[in-house]
């Protein structure tokens, strides 16, 4: 729209008409709930024949503000929201108070490093270069908790670079770690709006060791390549030690539930350098535009 087109606009613009409305003259009338701005009426939008509504709206508005931010294109990150930090491994340790408690500690410890392998591909991917027209390709995006989800987050402001964050409203506290970008911390209450803007813009994608939320997410994406749902992408999967004790990958092959191919989604990588290399064997020399 042309600058020309916008001062001949006709109608005064809703942000006008919303501030003229709070200061209506206090009447019975004017403050009935039935008087207030369907857009302002928060009690109209939270009702159960709204949920379409706030599906779109739930869409919109990170898809608005990414294009506004110029980000074409992100690298995805999924990991558990409980694996320490390095530094704070032996405090986890010495906190158990039972042998369980301890066991599950040392676990959890033991994959420290991939707190510090998660920080590092995040700070190797923020560095991607911006195009000539101003869109950036590769800017990392995490969940926006703590965890591998802030060594995401974290990897990218090491290098001066901004990252996504996008949070869940949960029964518990589940405040964006302090690396994510302000600008690019995003709130969902829908799980399937938060997923589908996970993968929108994806270019890469790392999983990283995690429980029930890593599961979801990581299957979710499988499932949507094998069907071609999704064009296929590069799939790095830290921690072959890890997911070969937890899931079968070549038994579900072998029992004929997903074809031998299917295995070859996902690449097989232990370090940064080695998921970078595979993200750069993937695209080759297909260099992002806008």
């Amino acid at each position: 729209m042309t600058n020309k087109e916008i001062e001949e606009r006709k109608f005064r613009p809703a942000r006008q008409e919303a501030a003229d409305a709070k200061n209506a003259a206090g009447t019975p009338q004017t403050t009935s709930t039935a008087y207030r701005l369907a857009f302002q009426d928060t009690e109209f939008l939270l009702r159960e024949d709204l949920r379409p509504v706030r599906f779109q709206l739930e869409l919109l508005k990170p898809q608005l503000l990414m294009d506004e931010a110029g980000i074409e294109s992100t690298f995805v990150f999924y990991g558990s929201a409980r694996i320490p930090a390095p530094d704070q491994a032996q405090a986890l340790i010495d906190a158990a108070t039972t042998d369980d408690q301890r066991r599950i500690a040392e676990n959890l410890a033991k994959k420290a490093r991939y707190y510090d392998e998660a920080r590092k591909l995040a700070a190797i991917a923020a560095a991607y270069p911006m195009t000539d027209e101003g869109c950036r390709h590769f800017v990392v995006c995490s969940g926006g908790g703590p965890a591998i989800m802030e060594a995401a987050n974290r990897g990218a402001a090491d290098v001066g670079a901004q990252s996504i964050g996008m949070n869940i409203v949960l029964p518990h506290e589940q405040a964006p770690n302090r690396f994510v970008t302000p600008e690019l911390s995003f709130q969902f209450h829908y799980f399937a709006l938060r997923k589908m803007h996970f993968l929108l813009r994806a270019r890469a994608l790392a999983v990283f060791p995690g429980g029930f939320g890593t599961f979801d997410e990581f299957f979710e994406l499988l499932t949507l390549v094998q069907t071609g749902k999704m064009k296929p992408i590069p799939i790095l999967l830290f921690g072959r030690d890890f997911w070969t004790r937890i899931i079968d990958f070549d038994a579900l092959a072998d029992e004929g539930v997903i074809s031998p191919a299917d295995l070859n989604l996902m690449t097989w990588v232990e370090t940064a350098q080695e998921g970078w290399d595979a993200v750069q064997a993937f695209y080759g020399d297909d260099v992002p535009g806008c």
